[in-house]
């Protein structure tokens, strides 16, 4: 038995909760990962899973095992990458993630940048519009956009992002005759609006005042998706009012074909955080990105 090798797949498998996970992480076979852990209890003289048909839970000696692990085996990753070649140099593979249209727009150019500061690095991104519970999923960074709920997880703040009403010039051309152009928020409800599932208020917008106020809208129309893609397809295309981020339309709000509405009720600010397991404290990698999307995110 590689002892170091069956630690390590013991402490995925106490992380993810899951035998079936870390087997498709690893690109192995069940079997493989239930063997290597049953080994490990073996050589120990304790069991350290409680397994039944439908979940696996640490006992109280794998809780205690667990907790002293994890750290060491981090710490060992991260010393034998910056060993590698005898340099100091970052690699091996970082697991991220984001929403779809955040990952498209504003991620890549990032990564990109990243990738060539550091070229032994390997970045496998997953991208998805709705919630990844990234322990489970192996994930070492997660770009999160929103206040953040109370968990276990780390996370600091590398940046802010605005919404603003948005509108293509193709729709407002074509409902000019019937309903002119929202000059307050309650215009809203005479147009089509497009609408984002993927928030918490979903129909109901909120903008604030210049003199500190704030007004919140019921909206409606027949469009709605929890795509941030589509949102941004459907507003290109005329389909209805958006109320989105800016960077989601960036490019047509440089050329013109997307419009900004009510400048004069500016939306809340909302923070971007970059969310992190525990165990990725004390990863070089999980810093040094951390580290390159805080000084870069504001700079777009």
């Amino acid at each position: 038995m590689d002892k170091l090798s069956a630690i390590q797949t013991f402490v995925r498998v106490a992380e993810a909760g899951s035998f079936t996970a870390v087997a498709k992480e690893m690109g192995t076979a069940q079997s493989s990962v239930s063997k290597s852990v049953a080994a490990l209890e073996k050589d120990l003289g304790t069991q350290l899973l409680t397994r039944t048909t439908r979940s696996i839970s640490l006992t109280e000696e794998g809780e205690r095992y667990f907790e002293q692990v994890r750290r060491l085996v981090s710490e060992i990753q991260d010393a034998e990458l910056a060993l590698k070649k005898g340099e100091h140099q970052l690699s091996g593979i970082l697991r991220v993630a984001a929403s779809v249209g955040y990952g498209r727009k504003v991620l890549m150019p990032l990564i990109d940048q990243f990738l060539t500061e550091h070229p032994e690095v390997k970045i496998d991104l997953n991208l998805n519009d709705g919630f990844i519970d990234i322990v489970e999923q192996g994930i070492d960074v997660a770009i999160r956009i929103g206040e953040l709920a109370d968990s276990s997880l780390l996370a600091k703040r590398v940046g802010t992002t605005y919404r603003a009403l948005m509108a293509s010039k193709s729709y407002l051309k074509a409902v000019k005759k019937t309903i002119s152009e929202p000059k307050i928020p309650a215009d809203i409800a005479q147009h089509a609006c497009i609408i984002y599932t993927g928030l918490q208020s979903r129909n109901v917008w909120e903008f604030n005042s210049q003199d500190g106020s704030t007004v919140k809208v019921s909206v409606s129309g027949n469009f709605q998706s929890n795509s941030s893609e589509a949102i941004r397809a459907a507003g290109i295309r005329g389909m209805g009012l958006c109320y989105s981020p800016t960077w989601l339309f960036d490019s047509e709000l440089k050329s013109g074909e997307v419009k900004v509405l009510l400048r004069g009720w500016p939306m809340r600010p909302i923070p971007i955080h970059a969310v992190y397991p525990p165990q990725r404290k004390n990863s070089a990698k999980v810093k040094a990105f951390v580290d390159h999307l805080s000084r870069n995110i504001g700079k777009q």
